[in-house]
C-alpha cells in the first residue's frame, strides 16, 4: 500500500483495523554516508517496511547554539542540540534526490522529514506526504508553509496537549489538505510506563474522522507495542531504524533493526488470524455445531393423532435437526397428523 492510498482509503470509509503503514524513520542514522544509507534503504524494504524516512536539516537552521540536549546522555554524550546536529547535517538536495531514486528501484517509499523551508521546498519534488516533527507542533508558519503544498500531512503530537494539537489542525485545514495524527512521547528511549498507548485511543476520540497513528521511541525488545498500538487502531506506525543496534549516539541506542521489524510482521500476522473477519456472521467451520449443539422442539410425552399441540408436550434437546425452539409460538394450537412417541426431535410435516 502507498501513503496516499492509505488516506484516499481513508476518505471512501474503510476504516477498519488492518495491516498498518509502517515508516522506518532512518533520521540520520546513515551518519552521513550514502553507503550506510543505502543499505538502510535495503534492509528496511527486507524488514517489511512500507517507507524509509530521513531527516532533513542544517544545524544553524534547526537550533541555536545555546540549545541544551533532551536526550539521555549516557547513550548519546552530545550535550549540545546544535553539536549533535552539525554531526549529521551533511545530506543535502543532492544526496536525497539519490536516495530518492535509490528507495524507487528497491520498491520502498521515500520519505524526510524538512526541518526548514529550503528542505521543505526541494523535498516536495521527492515525496507523496509530508511528516511534521512533534518539535515543529507549534511552529505555525512552518506547518502553514508545508500545508501550502497541497500534499497530505502527518504529524506527531509529542509532548503537547489536547488544545495545541487543535491549534496546529486549524492551521493545517485552512489549506483543506488530509493529514494524520500520531501519539508520540518525546522520552528517548520511552520506558514503558511512559508510552500511553491509551493516548492513542484518545486521540481517535478528539479527531474521530482522521487516521490515527504512533510513533515509537520505546526499547524494541519483543515489538508488542506496536502490535498493541496496531490494535488500538493506528493505521501509521512509525519507529527509529539502524542497521546496527550495538553502535553508541544518536537514535541507534532505541531503534529496530530488520530483524525486529520482520519479527513484528510475523506476530502481526498472527494477531490478525486471531481478529479474523469484522463483520459478524458464523462460520462456514462452525456449520457442525450449528446443526448437532444447537435445539430442537422434541415431544416431551407420547402425543396421539389429532391432539393440539401445547407448550407441556414440548420440550427442547439437541440436534437442530427439526423445528427450532424460537418456532415454538407457531406450533403450538397445530395438531398432530399421527402419533408422536416421546423423546421424537418434531418436524413440521407432523402437524396439521
Amino acid at each position: 500500500m502507498k501513503i496516499v492510498e492509505l488516506f484516499q482509503n481513508w476518505n471512501c470509509g474503510n476504516i477498519e483495523i488492518g495491516r498498518p503503514y509502517i515508516i522506518a524513520e532512518a533520521g540520520v542514522n546513515h551518519e552521513g554516508s550514502m553507503e550506510t544509507a543505502k543499505r538502510l534503504v535495503r534492509e528496511a524494504k527486507d524488514g517489511g517496511a512500507d517507507a524509509i524516512k530521513f531527516q532533513t536539516y542544517k544545524a544553524n537552521t534547526i537550533a541555536s547554539k545555546e540549545s541544551p540536549a533532551y536526550w539521555d546522555t549516557t547513550k548519546e554524550p552530545t550535550k549540545s542540540q546544535f553539536e549533535l546536529f552539525q554531526k549529521h547535517d551533511k545530506f543535502w538536495k543532492d544526496e536525497f534526490v539519490e536516495l530518492k531514486k535509490y528507495c524507487d528501484e528497491v520498491g520502498i517509499e521515500f520519505l524526510s522529514t524538512p526541518f526548514d523551508i529550503e528542505s521543505a521546498n526541494f523535498l516536495n519534488d521527492l515525496q507523496p506526504v509530508f511528516k511534521i516533527s512533534s518539535s515543529d507542533l507549534t511552529n505555525k508558519p512552518f506547518i502553514k508553509h508545508i500545508a501550502s503544498f497541497g500534499k497530505p500531512i502527518i504529524l506527531s503530537t509529542g509532548a503537547s496537549d489536547l488544545s495545541e494539537i487543535h491549534e496546529a489542525v486549524k492551521w493545517i485545514e485552512e489549506f483543506k489538505v488530509p493529514y494524520s495524527l500520531l501519539h508520540c512521547v518525546l522520552n528517548y528511549p520511552t520506558p514503558d510506563e511512559n508510552a500511553n498507548l491509551g493516548m492513542i485511543s484518545g486521540l481517535k476520540k478528539a479527531f474521530p474522522d482522521i487516521p490515527i497513528g504512533y510513533s515509537d521511541h520505546t526499547l524494541p525488545k519483543d515489538m508488542s507495542t506496536l502490535e498493541i498500538a496496531t490494535l488500538l487502531g493506528s493505521v501509521i506506525l512509525e519507529k527509529h531504524f539502524t542497521h546496527d543496534k550495538t553502535l553508541q549516539g544518536n537514535d541507534h541506542y532505541h531503534a529496530m533493526d530488520w530483524k525486529d521489524l520482520k519479527l513484528f510482521r510475523e506476530n502481526l500476522q498472527k494477531r490478525f488470524e486471531l481478529l479474523g473477519n469484522f463483520s459478524v456472521t458464523a462460520l462456514e467451520d462452525e456449520a457442525p455445531a450449528r446443526r448437532n449443539a444447537r435445539r430442537s422442539l422434541v415431544a416431551s410425552r407420547d402425543i396421539l393423532q389429532g391432539e393440539t399441540i401445547s407448550e407441556t408436550d414440548l420440550t427442547f434437546k439437541r440436534p437442530a435437526h427439526g423445528i427450532s425452539p424460537k418456532f415454538i409460538d407457531d406450533l403450538i394450537g397445530k395438531k398432530a397428523l399421527h402419533n408422536i412417541s416421546e423423546d421424537s426431535v418434531l418436524q413440521w410435516n407432523m402437524f396439521d
